[in-house]
């Protein structure tokens, strides 16, 4: 499906530094993280845990989705999306190639 190009732009898409990782009590796929986007401080649930322990995610420069609406997992509500991908099983975080990129960035 394509969509047109006014509506990918409506898309907050900014550099968030991971600054704290929790694990969710009762689940084994799923931490809550906590993410520096700038401004801000967010709280997010990412389906992440089976591919990326606590210390590999701690200070990583990650793609984040801001402006997506709250979701309530688990009890939670997560306010942000982190990008990834999944290929032969393999998840992987998108990322910046260089770490020095701020927080808060804005995706272009």
């Amino acid at each position: 499906m394509e969509i047109r190009f006014e509506e990918f732009k409506k898309m907050d898409l900014r550099v968030g530094k991971i600054i704290d990782v929790e694990d969710v009590a009762g689940a084994d796929r799923i931490y809550l993280i906590t993410v520096d986007i700038g401004d801000e401080k967010r709280k997010m649930v990412a389906g992440i845990k089976p591919w990326y322990s606590k210390e590999e995610l701690i200070g990583k420069n990650i793609v984040v989705i801001v402006n997506l609406e709250p979701k309530v997992i688990r009890g939670i509500e997560s306010k942000g999306m982190l990008l990834a991908t999944l290929f032969d099983n393999k998840l992987s975080i998108l990322t910046t190639d260089k770490q020095d990129v701020p927080p808060g960035s804005k995706i272009t």
